[in-house]
């Protein structure tokens, strides 16, 4: 078996003045999420590590998150926040990468009420000083961002991108088009790459059978190919509507038609090569 990695988990401690995007109704994620609660699904799926990524815009959230990586063997990197539009964000950058475990940095502009952001003048000289440091850039999107994000990835051909959850496709609904060939369109940009995670609860978060999510699968495999796709379980998101088990599962069926190698990449090596882990899992 290859080794598996994690490219897209999250931890918190919740409260709900911080964490507005959890609404009432979703009693999973309502209370403190910490690595004792992750490690023993980890064990049982044979995940030798993962990635844990921001779930609020703040620096608070980042120094948390670096935190539990240096106190959490199998957190091998942070996909955190830093402010893009302050002034200071090079000092920041010099100050947060000294912690190697930094490897990313994310902003839900899918959550920003100015459908200009991306093409903000000091948002893209945040952007812009990204690669200088060797971080990622996560892009969190919904559907009808996808032509903007494509303009905003075009002004940026050196950085790498990282797509979450393949834009949050109109799975409920069976709706493919115009996803499919934005995201075809966005692939043809070899800097991004994509993160198969976060579609269980694009579907039907009660009923859904992995069938439902191949088409959207299958496309992404066609687009990116294996050298850009990795694996992500958006655990504890994913508890909405699935359980870390099921999810894994359904990746591991989903990927067994490819080859070893092709698995592996999925697996473990794109997502080491994106966000440049060099240690050994």
């Amino acid at each position: 078996m290859p080794l598996k990695l994690d490219a897209h988990q999250h931890f918190w401690t919740f409260e709900q003045s911080e964490y507005k995007w959890i609404e009432e109704w979703m009693d999973p994620l309502r209370r403190d999420i910490t690595p004792a609660d992750l490690d023993p699904e980890l064990a049982e799926a044979k995940i030798d590590g993962t990635i844990a990524v921001e779930a609020r815009g703040s620096l608070a959230e980042t120094e948390n998150l670096l935190r539990i990586a240096a106190e959490t063997d199998f957190v091998r990197g942070v996909v955190g926040w830093l402010p893009l539009t302050d002034p200071k964000l090079e000092a920041l950058l010099e100050r947060y990468t000294n912690n190697p475990k930094l490897i990313g940095l994310r902003h839900a502009i899918s959550a920003e009420p100015d459908s200009g952001y991306m093409f903000r003048k000091d948002v893209n000289q945040g952007i812009s000083l990204l690669k200088k440091f060797d971080l990622t850039f996560d892009l969190s999107f919904t559907p009808h961002q996808l032509p903007i994000c494509l303009d905003f990835v075009d002004q940026h051909p050196e950085q790498t991108f990282v797509l979450d959850h393949l834009a949050k496709p109109y799975i409920r609904d069976q709706k493919i088009e115009p996803w499919k060939g934005q995201i075809r369109e966005l692939a043809k940009r070899p800097n991004v790459f994509c993160k198969l995670s976060g579609l269980a609860t694009e579907a039907d978060i009660e009923n859904w059978i992995p069938k439902d999510l191949d088409p959207y699968l299958d496309t992404v495999l066609e687009a990116f190919t294996p050298n850009r796709l990795m694996f992500g379980s958006d655990w504890p998101v994913c508890l909405l509507a699935t359980d870390y088990q099921r999810w894994v599962r359904t990746i591991e069926h989903w990927t067994s038609k490819l080859t070893a190698t092709e698995q592996e990449s999925i697996w473990s090596t794109t997502a080491r090569r994106a966000y440049r882990i060099t240690e050994i899992l």
